[in-house]
């Protein structure tokens, strides 16, 4: 299904920007994707053909972790933001809020 992936005029925009616009996407993609094995997973009555789907969201897990990965690397004021929410425990918007004044 295309999409418009750029608001500003592609021509002018630099590869950096073209490549992040598509990693975007992709991690769009991806998220979608989860979603969709997550409702069916929830409404499927067949063991086997629940596990097929549990292992394809898996699948789809790895490629938002990559993509997510990637675009952490590439933009340090979101990794250095992120790194005071991911995987710590306490109030999330209070950790946000830390994150964003230390990327500031």
């Amino acid at each position: 299904m295309p999409f418009d992936q750029y608001h500003e005029p592609p021509e002018e925009l630099s590869q950096e920007t073209r490549t992040l616009a598509r990693m975007f996407a992709s991690l769009i993609e991806e998220v979608e994707a989860i979603n969709w094995y997550e409702q069916r997973i929830s409404v499927e009555k067949d063991k086997e053909a629940k596990a097929i789907m549990e292992n394809a969201q898996q699948e789809e897990f790895k490629h938002f972790g990559m993509d997510l990965e990637f675009l952490l690397r590439k933009k340090e004021k979101w990794c250095t933001t992120l790194k005071e929410i991911l995987f710590k425990s306490g109030d999330i918007v209070k950790l946000g809020e830390k994150g964003e004044e230390k990327a500031e």
